[in-house]
């Protein structure tokens, strides 16, 4: 079963409850910055609870920072649901990992 594209009110009152994350090119986007040595436990954590969630991020770590994109494949590309929970479980494994939202 696809899943279903979030309509754009939907979107706007998940985002509401995730601080740091937006829209850029169309995907659920966040930057994050720790320190270096949080990073990789940070990353591991995340890479577990994707594989739990069976729903994966495109993800960037460069230094300090670690960035992900979020979309759904099954509902071709769009934002759902299972992006916006994705986040959030991303937002609170920063926050255990010391990690926070990069600013602009």
């Amino acid at each position: 079963m696809a899943a279903t594209p979030l309509t754009p009110t939907e979107l706007d009152e998940a985002l509401t409850g995730l601080p740091g994350w937006s829209v850029r090119g169309g995907k659920l986007a966040a930057t994050f910055k720790a320190d270096r040595a949080a990073v990789p436990g940070f990353y591991a954590a995340v890479a577990a609870a994707e594989d739990a969630a069976d729903h994966h991020a495109e993800i960037t770590v460069l230094y300090g920072t670690i960035g992900f994109r979020l979309d759904t494949h099954d509902a071709g590309g769009a934002i759902t649901a299972r992006d916006t929970a994705l986040a959030a479980r991303v937002s609170a494994l920063a926050t255990e990992h010391g990690a926070r939202p990069a600013e602009g």
